[in-house]
């Protein structure tokens, strides 16, 4: 009998966490349908149904905060040289594909409007002091809430610096391949969320940073199949191109 009550447990649990809401993530908006890092991906995304929009940070030559992620121009513009270089003067003049311009994250804190939450990815340390200032002011001064946000980067020390000056705000680190130690850094960093490879994950580790009280996400994901295959390793948020491809 106790053996059978157990084994019917067990299935609930599962049942359970299979069945759990995914966080759904647009990818620098929703870049499978509209220019990435624009106010009109944002926008789209929200459409989609997302919980929360994610998008990258620089900090521009003449001080403020631009929302684009290549560290070259070149690419997604139609002019050339490094995004940190330029000037905001200079930055308004370019144009990417559709005529889209590159907005600030200021631009995008009022297009949001809190509407969805914020994945804000520092793409260097030189922005981290700025960003803080900006999610300060917006609490502060325009009602907004610290859980509006989630700050991520690849660079950990970034993160660190962030979290001691706006403990208030959940981080994200953000990783490339499976950590030796699996789990075990999320703790000596005091990561809240940690954000996984989609191309290099496994059950092994979702499991060892659930156990650790985290959360997982992973990126960047668009295939239905690969989708699905996330639901089931557990994830809690999916970072997608596609939002509307992650059916609940």
């Amino acid at each position: 009998m106790f053996k059978y009550l157990s084994y019917l447990f067990l299935l609930l649990s599962l049942s359970v966490h299979s069945a759990h809401a995914i966080m759904i993530i647009g990818h620098r908006g929703a870049c499978g349908y509209e220019t990435e890092n624009t106010l009109a991906s944002f926008e789209k995304a929200i459409e989609l149904g997302v919980d929360m929009i994610e998008l990258d940070v620089w900090r521009c030559a003449s001080g403020e905060l631009v929302v684009f992620h290549d560290k070259f121009v070149d690419k997604l513009t139609d002019h050339s040289g490094y995004i940190i270089k330029k000037s905001l003067e200079e930055i308004n003049q370019l144009r990417m594909q559709n005529n889209h311009s590159i907005p600030t994250l200021k631009e995008v804190f009022d297009c949001v409007n809190r509407r969805v939450k914020i994945d804000i990815e520092l793409k260097n340390r030189q922005v981290t002091p700025l960003v803080v200032a900006l999610i300060e002011e917006y609490v502060d001064q325009k009602g907004w809430s610290y859980d509006d946000f989630l700050v991520t980067s690849f660079d950990h020390c970034a993160l660190h610096e962030f979290k001691a000056l706006c403990p208030h705000v959940k981080i994200g680190t953000l990783l490339g391949s499976i950590p030796l130690t699996l789990g075990a850094f999320a703790d000596e960093i005091n990561t809240d969320v940690v954000i996984l490879n989609g191309d290099c994950i496994n059950q092994a580790i979702v499991t060892d940073i659930h156990t650790r009280g985290k959360q997982v996400f992973v990126y960047t994901i668009n295939n239905p199949q690969e989708i699905q295959e996330m639901k089931e390793l557990g994830i809690d948020g999916i970072i997608t191109n596609y939002p509307d491809r992650i059916i609940q």
